[in-house]
């Protein structure tokens, strides 16, 4: 059999392919190529070649055609392929973007693939438009109309920057234990009962437990995080009323806090964080009392996350209370435990926000005052 292309390497082309086999990352295609073209060029048949490489003999061929016709680089890349034709013109995908970014039909909570495909096919001449198509076109936007987000969007003015640095602030000062900082706030959670018992994980098999469950009422817990010392205090009650938040002012006051002269207390905006709330519960002369020793610094509307205690939930929920609970006796029992475990291992918050941060991240949602006299 005459050899059609006859592959003959200059020195430095066989340096530039042993160096491509010695090291380094490539495409397995790649590398075979060089191969084929090392062995071509000792004068291996293409029979032997496509043995060793573990290839065809229509890659030989080819190979050592583009080398032979082309040079090392054409016989190393992949050659181009065409593919099909897009079956949408840029019209059309711009078309499509608008339809998905607006109103869905009446009757429809939001577009879906069939759905779009079904209108391109009434806005267009095409006989008719796969999903996958329109699937490919929006991800290509970076459009998931069947998806949203919901968010909170703040009102950035002189009051919400005055909170911020306000809590702020009362974080970046040195632990004060005559002027503690407790941050505060509450959470609901369920309390969920089997209704078969579970099946116990053992070698290879998983736990296994029935997807119905049973309701038993939901519990209030309320949560108190000291900013500059290791310690957290969960209270677990049947609400979060008024009459709740007022004693628990009251237990960190008295309970938690009695040597403490002023305790700066970090909490949100609801209705019932207020000074009133203690005056609901106890005689004037307690909540009085109560009040002179406490201090309430509200975090910005939709900026709870300023609460470091909303960190500490989420500890909470991820470590203690990602399970289902039965009853509330087993719910204060096992937050008690973690509760103990977490403050005898001193956990804290890392808190790095700082207010220079947030002058220098927030520039431009800071108010700009006319500097003009």
């Amino acid at each position: 059999m005459n050899v059609r292309y006859r592959v003959e390497l200059s020195q430095a082309e066989r340096a530039e392919l042993t160096a491509l086999l010695s090291g380094g990352k490539h495409a397995a295609r790649k590398l075979k190529r060089a191969q084929i073209l090392l062995a071509a060029d000792a004068g291996t048949s293409d029979e032997v070649i496509a043995t060793s490489v573990a290839v065809g003999g229509s890659t030989v061929y080819r190979t050592k055609r583009r080398f032979v016709l082309g040079n090392l680089e054409a016989a190393l890349s992949e050659e181009l392929r065409p593919g099909a034709a897009r079956k949408l013109t840029g019209k059309e995908e711009a078309l499509l973007v608008a339809t998905a970014c607006s109103k869905p039909p009446a009757g429809r909570a939001r577009w879906t693939l069939e759905l779009l495909a079904g209108e391109m096919v009434k806005l267009t001449e095409h006989a008719g438009l796969s999903r996958e198509t329109v699937r490919r076109r929006l991800a290509e936007n970076e459009l998931k109309p069947w998806r949203k987000d919901m968010w909170c969007i703040p009102q950035v003015d002189g009051n919400y920057v005055a909170r911020m640095e306000d809590v702020l602030d009362l974080y970046a000062e040195p632990p004060d234990p005559k002027r503690p900082v407790v941050c505060f706030d509450e959470s609901p959670t369920q309390l969920i009962g089997e209704v078969r018992q579970p099946i116990p994980a053992a070698p290879g098999q998983l736990e296994r437990f029935d997807c119905e469950y049973r309701r038993n009422g939901t519990a209030n817990l309320f949560i108190f995080l000291d900013a500059h010392r290791p310690w957290r205090k969960v209270k677990v009650t049947d609400q979060r009323a008024a009459r709740d938040f007022a004693h628990c002012m009251r237990d960190l006051a008295d309970i938690h806090y009695p040597q403490a002269d002023l305790i700066r207390v970090v909490l949100d905006n609801l209705s019932t964080h207020s000074p009133g709330a203690l005056y609901e519960a106890f005689p004037a002369p307690q909540a009085h009392r109560l009040l002179r020793r406490l201090e309430f610094h509200y975090t910005p509307k939709h900026a709870s996350w300023l609460n470091m205690v909303e960190i500490e939930i989420g500890v909470l929920r991820c470590q203690c209370l990602d399970r289902r609970i039965q009853h509330r006796q087993q719910l204060v029992a096992e937050i008690a435990e973690w509760e103990n475990q977490r403050n005898a291992a001193a956990a804290r918050i890392a808190w790095m926000f700082t207010t220079e941060r947030a002058r220098a991240k927030l520039a431009r949602a800071y108010p700009h005052p006319n500097n003009e006299s």
